[in-house]
């Protein structure tokens, strides 16, 4: 089972550690993340499972 980091935007653990292998150390994955939060487009706490 994959560790999920990212519950809005459905991301693992594995997605996350490729990407930054496919990127020579930048993660895409986090800038986009990082970037929907600041548009406010996060929903981490309704979406992740232990809640608020």
């Amino acid at each position: 089972m994959k560790k999920k980091i990212c519950y809005c935007f459905n991301y693992s653990e594995a997605d996350i550690r490729d990407d930054v292998q496919r990127n020579n150390g930048r993660s895409a994955i986090l800038e986009k993340i990082v970037a929907e939060k600041q548009k406010g487009s996060c929903q981490c706490p309704d979406m992740h499972p232990e809640g608020r």
